[in-house]
């Protein structure tokens, strides 16, 4: 069983390609939590897939885990996959600790590069298009390499997963103030380009987003800045303030395609 947390694309092409390689379905968080009924096959792998947001994992899969019955994995081989734009700092241990006291052991976690997402402070944006192009082109070959060692049982992760330099102080200091001050209000709002599809209402995640009686969209409290409104507009409709105005925007490519 494949669990995962995707707001660009990223995350989903992953489980979708891990499940594919190990034949295991895979829901969505939002789908994973109608499936209470789901019986899992004894020693049916599981695996949770997620982005990194500020050096650990997205706040969205964090209160899945949180949220979990205690005996959810029990007796089940569990593995964490990470996409990140460069590197993971201490996510493992956060990840591990969160469902070690659901009563769950993470057998190892393992980490993608893929094409950088945050847009939402100076000096960071999306990827050039010959580095998405370089990311997105190694990709398959990590996921092959992560299935190999899941389908051995493997606990070693240290070659498959990258926590970068200052690890400790990214994940300790950084990811902490993300949880605590970045989640809630934002400053995300539509421009004049909004025709009101309602992509942005059905895609988040934390259901933070309602249409205005002009029928544009208004942001609530509760954002985690996944940024997947901001991406997924097919009208670059979104900006937040004026810190995204001239910067770019991403989409996995290969999500609506089958893999060749």
């Amino acid at each position: 069983m494949i669990i995962y947390f995707s707001a660009t694309g990223n995350s989903f092409w992953v489980a979708r390609e891990l499940s594919m390689r190990l034949s295991l379905p895979y829901f969505s968080i939002q789908e994973a939590k109608k499936i209470a009924t789901y019986e899992m096959k004894a020693d049916e792998t599981c695996i949770l897939v997620m982005p990194i947001h500020a050096w650990g994992p997205a706040l969205p899969m964090l209160r899945f885990i949180e949220d979990l019955e205690m005996d959810f994995f029990a007796g089940h081989p569990l593995y964490a996959v990470c996409t990140c734009g460069d590197d993971c700092g201490w996510a493992h241990r956060v990840l591990r600790k969160a469902l070690h006291q659901k009563g769950a052991e993470l057998r190892a976690t393992f980490s993608i590069q893929m094409p950088n997402t945050y847009i939402l402070l100076p000096g960071f944006n999306v990827d050039t298009p010959s580095i998405e192009r370089a990311k997105l082109e190694a990709a398959p070959t990590r996921v092959r390499r992560i299935t190999e060692m899941i389908r051995k049982g493997g606990n070693d992760m240290h070659t498959l997963y990258h926590p970068g330099t200052f690890a400790s102080l990214k994940t300790n200091f950084l990811y902490s103030l993300f949880r605590r001050h970045i989640s809630g209000k934002t400053s995300f709002q539509a421009t004049d380009a909004c025709n009101s599809c309602g992509l942005c209402v059905r895609i988040c995640p934390t259901r933070n987003i309602r249409m205005k009686p002009k029928n544009l969209p208004t942001w609530g409290k509760a954002c985690v800045q996944c940024l997947a409104c901001i991406h997924r507009c097919p009208r670059r409709a979104i900006e937040c303030g004026h810190i995204t105005q001239k910067k770019g925007r991403y989409v996995n490519p290969y999500i609506y395609k089958s893999r060749t």
